[in-house]
C-alpha cells in the first residue's frame, strides 16, 4: 500500500521548491548547443560563430548563470588567490597598502586573502602557513622582526613571495622598501634649515628595521650640518602614551631643551601630539608618515610622506610577474618619500 506523503509543515503549504543555480548544461540546453560550446564562449575561446556566441551570452544573462571560477582555475593549475600578511590592517599605512594590493589582484581576476600579524612572530608564521595550506598562488608579507627562514622551503619549491616595507631575515625574495634613510635625513634637514640645533628623535621599538634606518637618516642630517649628536635626544620605545609623554617632558626640560622633534612613524606622532597638548609654546615638529587629519590640526603637521599605495601596487605587480613565470634575479625596490611642509615644521627656535 502506498504511503501518503507527510503533511506540510506550517508555512510550507503551496511553497515553491527552492530554486537551484543554473548549470553550464542548463545554458547549453536552453541555447540548443553543446556544453563544450558554452564553455568556449565563457572562457573567451575561438571557434564559435558570432550568432551562436550572442545566443549563448543571451541565455547566460537570462538564466543568471555564473561560471565556476574555482573549477576553471584549478584546471589551469592555479587557485586564483594570493595572500597578504601585514602588521595590522587597521593602521592607515597598512590599510592603504592592502587596498592597493587588492586593486592589482582584481585586475588579474584574483582574490586576496588578508591576515594581520599584529607584530607577533608566531602569529605571522601561523598566518603564512594557513595561507600556504590554502594553495595561494603567491604571498606578500610585511615581516615581523625575527627570522622568516621558515619560508625558505616554500620559496625554493617555487611559491612566489614578495616582502614589503621591511626585508626578511633568513629568506631571500623580492623586496619593496621605502628610502627611510633619505626620507628621515630630509625631514631633519628641514628642521635644521629653520635654525634648530637641539632636535629630538622619538621612534618606535628598537628591533624595527624602519626605525633603524630612520635613526640613521637623523644622524646623517646632523653630521651634514656639523651638529654634534646627543644620544640623550634619541628615544626608541613602543609608542605608549605614558612612556612617550615622559620622554617628551624630559627632552623639553633641563638647561638645554630640544626646540624641535622628529617622529619615527605615525604611531609615534600620535603619542607625541598627545604629550604636547598642554605644552606651550610647543616645539617644531616633523613627522615620518602622513596620517589622516594631519592637515586639520593647528598648526597642520609637516610630514615626510611615504607612498603605501605605491608600495602595495609595486609589490603586487612583482608578485604577479613571478606567478606568470618571471625567473629573473630577486630585486630590491626602494620608493622615494616626499616632504610636505604644513606649518609645524616651519617654526623657528624660540629666542632665549
Amino acid at each position: 500500500m502506498a504511503q501518503s506523503p507527510p503533511p506540510a509543515r506550517p508555512g510550507q503549504e503551496g511553497a515553491a521548491a527552492p530554486r537551484r543555480r543554473p548549470t553550464l548544461r542548463d545554458v547549453a540546453e536552453a541555447a540548443g548547443v553543446a556544453a563544450k560550446t558554452v564553455s568556449r564562449v565563457v572562457n573567451g575561446e575561438t571557434g564559435v560563430g558570432a550568432a551562436t556566441t550572442e545566443r549563448v551570452r543571451r541565455v547566460i544573462a537570462e538564466l543568471g548563470y555564473r561560471p565556476n571560477s574555482s573549477a576553471r582555475t584549478l584546471r589551469q593549475g592555479r587557485a586564483a588567490t594570493i595572500g597578504l600578511v601585514c602588521d595590522d590592517v587597521s593602521e592607515p599605512f597598512q590599510s592603504a597598502l592592502t587596498r592597493a594590493v587588492e586593486e592589482v589582484a582584481i585586475r588579474h581576476e584574483c582574490m586576496l586573502l588578508v591576515a594581520s600579524s599584529l607584530h607577533d612572530r608566531e602569529r605571522e608564521r601561523t598566518s603564512v602557513q594557513a595561507l600556504l595550506a590554502r594553495q595561494v598562488d603567491g604571498l606578500i608579507v610585511t615581516p615581523v622582526a625575527g627570522s622568516q627562514a621558515y619560508l625558505g622551503a616554500d620559496i625554493a619549491a617555487g611559491t612566489p613571495v614578495v616582502f614589503a616595507d621591511r626585508p626578511a631575515v633568513g629568506a631571500e625574495a623580492d623586496t619593496v622598501l621605502v628610502d627611510n634613510v633619505e626620507g628621515a635625513r630630509r625631514g631633519v634637514r628641514h628642521l635644521l634649515e629653520q635654525g634648530h640645533r637641539r632636535i629630538g628623535f622619538v621612534g618606535d621599538a628598537p628591533h624595527l628595521f624602519t626605525q633603524d634606518e630612520r635613526v640613521e637618516g637623523y644622524r646623517a642630517a646632523l653630521r651634514g650640518a656639523g651638529v654634534p649628536e646627543d644620544g640623550r635626544l634619541i628615544s626608541r620605545q613602543v609608542p605608549e602614551s605614558g612612556a612617550v609623554r615622559a620622554t617628551v617632558q624630559s627632552m623639553l626640560s633641563g638647561p638645554e631643551p630640544v626646540t624641535a622633534l622628529f617622529t619615527g612613524n605615525a604611531l609615534c606622532t600620535y603619542a607625541v601630539l598627545r604629550a604636547l597638548r598642554d605644552v606651550g609654546p610647543p616645539p617644531a615638529l616633523v613627522a615620518f608618515d602622513d596620517f589622516p587629519l594631519a592637515e586639520l590640526l593647528h598648526p597642520a603637521v609637516t610630514v615626510v610622506a611615504q607612498d603605501p599605495v605605491g608600495m602595495g601596487r609595486t609589490a603586487a605587480e612583482i608578485l604577479f610577474r613571478r606567478i606568470a613565470g618571471d625567473t629573473s634575479a630577486d630585486q630590491v625596490v626602494r620608493l622615494r618619500t616626499r616632504l610636505i611642509p604644513r606649518g609645524s615644521g616651519e617654526r623657528a627656535p624660540a629666542e632665549g
